[in-house]
């Protein structure tokens, strides 16, 4: 029964179909067509899985092995800046990674400390430290490259070996070749962190024996220079910097007084990047502290001199907590002799200081101010003055300068920009409206060309409907025409038997059948409806449509 039923639906559906004209047929053509390509497009775009990396900064030895192994394992890859990521779909990436572990990779076996590992017990030990070398410039590459807008990173180090025997031993040093990503220049900030990390890697490396450069050549960072970045930096980006900041914040401050395009603020600084190193030593004591030693020595002589005034002298001296004297007679009779000294050694307190001045600081600041003339009538210059001088930070002992002037602007070129800008909202809201519209008109057109096609099939249905019920009646008149032929010979043949032969009897061939004529009118029409189906409908349309207005 469903078999009948959709053999019976394909069949009204080829019917339709045929019912078409060439047009519509090819409409419905284009519509079912783009209709799947549509509805492949969308689960193509909704089966497609999310790629993530799976590893990055791959060696090509280790980047091919992992490809040999995903499509051993039929897993979709996708390989990225130049074939060091792999990619693969985002619900694989973790037990890939376990995959790839139990497989060794990746092995990276040429560098890191890996190399490591190659070393047996034959091994020299020039060998061992050329190896402890490379092992640490490897890692040091590795860990550098995992900085983000770092793509890639040689490290050199110079090591001098150790001796023992020598108080003046040469210190490590550290070269660093860096890539950057594609459009991400390497900041200042991610060359101070490559310098700290190298030096902090490597023992007895200071940070002023680094140096670091870009593939292009550009010295970053280097011994007696300041840092800086592949995009540019050090110390005429910073004076930059410094200058639009503080020209920034007087023109914000001017804006809010005199309005916008009304005041023009320019600076300009001098600053001193010149590392300094100063060392003081400062010594004190402290009177209530004992002495570290203190030493009292006494010496006394008594006895008979020589004639003579011996006190013209007086007391010899006093040095350093010692006494002396001499004392004799008027007349050169006995005389005496004391000494005293003492001796102490104080504590001292010593105090050394180190000032390192940081770089950037200013030696001189020019500021200059200019205000329109329409507006500056409206304000105290002397307190704009004021107001520019604390917001830059002025001082005069140092030979700052501050002008500010009043002048007329040119608004012309504002005002054209104005109008320009009008003009291009008024494009862009216009280039909206027409997008808008031709949005719009597509979807009424697929209205109105759904609206046409469902008008069609009506048609070509009422048409249908119309020529089965035309054919209906054809068959009716048909058969109608047979009966009436029918009855038109069984009564013929009624008459012929009872009607009175010419001697007043009944008997055949004396009846009242049907002239030639009505015969051959009923020839005729049958004829016509069986050539002519067509004109016969139509004619009968044309009388029931007369019989209904009627």
């Amino acid at each position: 029964m469903n078999q009948e039923r959709l053999l019976a639906s394909a069949r009204r559906v080829g019917d339709k179909v045929r019912a078409l004209s060439f047009s519509q047929r090819m409409i419905g053509l284009v519509s079912v067509v783009a209709i799947v390509i549509g509805v492949w497009v969308f689960a193509s775009w909704l089966s497609k899985p999310t790629y993530s990396p799976l590893f990055s900064n791959l060696a090509a030895k280790d980047a091919s092995a992992i490809v040999d192994q995903l499509d051993a394992s039929g897993v979709p890859y996708e390989l990225t800046d130049g074939g060091q990521t792999v990619q693969v779909p985002k619900d694989q990436i973790y037990s890939l990674r376990l995959k790839m572990s139990a497989a060794g990779l990746p092995a990276q076996e040429d560098t890191g400390y890996s190399l490591l590992d190659q070393q047996g017990v034959t091994t020299s030990e020039f060998m061992q430290q050329v190896g402890y070398q490379r092992a640490l410039e490897g890692e040091l590459s590795k860990t550098i490259e995992s900085i983000d807008g770092v793509n890639a990173a040689t490290v050199h180090l110079v090591i001098p070996e150790k001796d023992v025997f020598s108080d003046d031993a040469s210190k490590p040093t550290a070269a660093i070749m860096i890539a950057e990503s594609p459009g991400k220049p390497v900041s200042a900030d991610t060359v101070q962190a490559v310098v700290h990390l190298t030096a902090s890697s490597v023992e007895g490396l200071a940070t002023d024996d680094i140096t670091v450069a870009d593939s292009n050549g550009k010295v970053l960072a280097a011994p007696g220079q300041a840092v800086t970045g592949s995009g540019g930096g050090g110390s005429d980006q910073a004076t930059t910097d410094y200058e639009d900041r503080l020209s920034g914040s007087l023109q914000e401050m001017l804006t809010q007084v005199v309005g916008p395009n009304h005041a023009v603020v320019q600076v300009t600084a001098d600053l001193d990047f010149d590392k300094t190193e100063t060392k003081s030593q400062t010594y004190t004591s402290d009177e209530d502290t004992a002495p570290l030693s203190e030493s009292t020595t006494d010496e006394k002589y008594t006895g008979t001199g020589a004639g003579g005034n011996n006190n013209a002298g007086g007391v010899l001296g006093q040095t350093n907590g010692t006494t002396a004297g001499v004392t004799g007679g008027a007349n050169g009779g006995n005389g005496t002799y004391q000494q005293t000294k003492e001796v102490r050694d104080n504590a001292v307190n010593s105090v050394i200081e180190t000032r390192q001045s940081a770089p950037g600081k200013v030696r001189k600041l020019g500021v200059a101010v200019l205000l329109d003339s329409a507006t500056a009538a409206k304000v105290d210059m002397a307190q704009v003055r004021q107001l520019a001088s604390s917001a830059v930070g002025l001082d005069t002992t140092r030979g700052d300068t501050l002008a500010v002037s009043a002048m007329p602007f040119d608004q012309s070129a504002a005002e054209t920009a104005k109008e320009e800008l009008a003009a291009a909202q008024a494009e862009a809201e216009q280039a909206e409206m027409i997008s808008l519209i031709k949005t719009a008109a597509g979807a009424l057109g697929g209205i109105l060309l759904l609206l046409f096609l469902l008008l069609v099939l009506r048609r070509r249905r009422k048409r249908a409907l119309a020529a089965q019920s035309e054919e209906r009646t054809l068959e009716a008149i048909k058969a109608q025409l047979e009966r009436a032929k029918l009855d038109m010979i069984e009564n013929d043949a009624t008459k012929e038997l009872s009607a009175p032969d010419t001697k007043g009897q009944l008997g055949p061939g004396a009846g009242y059948g049907p002239s030639d004529e009505q015969q051959r009118k009923l020839e005729e029409i049958e004829a016509l409806v069986d050539e002519q189906p067509d004109e016969v409908a139509q004619l009968l349309r044309g009388w029931l449509a007369t019989k209904e207005s009627v």
